[in-house]
C-alpha cells in the first residue's frame, strides 16, 4: 500500500473540488428540466347544472377532474353519465338524440346508454358514473 503523497492528495481535494461545484450546477438544472409530478385533485361528485339545463333528449359534456363526462338525459327523461372519450382512440363521443345512443365520429363506434360497445372499432365499454337529482341539482358520482 502506498502512502500519501503530497501531489496525490492535493489531486485527490482538487478532483472532489471540481465534482462538487460540477454536482452543484448540474442538479439544479435537472431539477428543473425534470420537475415533480404534481397530483391533481380527483373530485369524488360534480355538480352538472340543473334540471332546466337538460331538457329531454340533450346531453352536455364537463371535465371531471382531468377526465371529460358527458352527461345525457335520454328521450324517456332517464340521466345517464359515461366517460367522453371513445376507447378506440380517446375521440369525444356525442349523444345521439335520433338514434338514442352515444357514438363516436371518429371511426363510427357506437355504444348504448349503459356505455356497452355495441358497434365499431371500440375494444371496451365507457367507464359509468352514477347521476342523482336532488331538487333541482343534477350531480354526477365517481362509482367505485
Amino acid at each position: 500500500m502506498e502512502s500519501m503523497t503530497r501531489k496525490r492528495f492535493l489531486n485527490l481535494l482538487l478532483g472532489g473540488g471540481v465534482l462538487g461545484c460540477l454536482g452543484s450546477v448540474i442538479y439544479p438544472v435537472l431539477r428543473y428540466l425534470l420537475p415533480p409530478e404534481q397530483v391533481e385533485a380527483e373530485p369524488d361528485t360534480l355538480k352538472a347544472g340543473t334540471m332546466k339545463d337538460f331538457p329531454i333528449g340533450a346531453s352536455k359534456i364537463f371535465k371531471f377532474g382531468r377526465q371529460p363526462v358527458i352527461v345525457i338525459r335520454d328521450v324517456k327523461g332517464v340521466f345517464h353519465a359515461l366517460t367522453a372519450t371513445c376507447t378506440h382512440l380517446d375521440c369525444i363521443v356525442q349523444y345521439s338524440k335520433e338514434a338514442d345512443l352515444i357514438w363516436c365520429a371518429c371511426h363510427n363506434g357506437k355504444y348504448d346508454l349503459s356505455g356497452k360497445n355495441i358497434s365499431g372499432p371500440p375494444p371496451r365499454p365507457l367507464q359509468a358514473f352514477t347521476v342523482s337529482v336532488k331538487g333541482e341539482d343534477v350531480l354526477v358520482v365517481r362509482t367505485a
